[in-house]
């Protein structure tokens, strides 16, 4: 079997792999949301969240921002800006906090939400203590890397394996009679 016969049958597999989740729509581009959400941890000096609103469009738009149900601040967001806004969480409590975006003529669509937790100790104040982080007790220790980086690793393995293989048998097959 000539070579380029057998570099085309070490590199289908690679073709296949680089191409179908392309097209199969493996990484959707979410884009129809007008504006994005990120809420920071609650700060224990002042029991407030940062809630950042960044708005992805070239329009204004208006925003209703909820705590628990109850609206806590609204306004608009100029085209392509951000905003941060603070939100109360009370002490030892916490908080489903909600960012609508409010249009005429239509009901409000829910653009993104997300719990807080106000877990702060009561009378101690870890965030002035440089070397310590408030939610250090709810941190997992690191038990080695992250599985989709290995899973990526035994993809990737075993591409060059099947590789390997598909090279092996081209050479040796079809077997020619003496």
């Amino acid at each position: 079997m000539r070579i380029r016969t057998r570099l085309v049958l070490a590199a289908l597999p690679v073709g296949t792999a680089l191409l179908l989740p392309a097209s199969a729509g493996a990484w959707p581009n979410d884009t129809g949301d007008p504006f994005t959400m990120k809420v920071d941890d609650v700060g224990c000096r002042a029991g407030r969240a940062a809630v950042t609103l960044h708005n992805q469009g070239t329009q204004p738009v208006s925003f209703d921002l909820r705590s628990d149900g109850t609206s806590t601040a609204s306004g608009s967001i100029p085209a392509r800006k951000t905003i941060v806004k603070q939100v109360e969480v009370r002490k030892g409590s916490r908080a489903e906090i909600e960012a609508y975006s409010v249009t005429e003529n239509q009901p409000d669509t829910l653009i993104d939400s997300t719990f807080v937790e106000n877990d702060c100790p009561w009378g101690h104040h870890l965030d002035r203590l440089p070397f310590r982080s408030h939610h250090a007790a709810h941190r997992l220790p690191f038990t080695g890397p992250p599985t989709d980086l290995m899973g990526k690793l035994a993809t990737a393995g075993g591409l060059v394996v099947m590789g390997c293989i598909l090279w092996w048998y081209g050479s040796i097959w079809p077997r020619s009679k003496p």
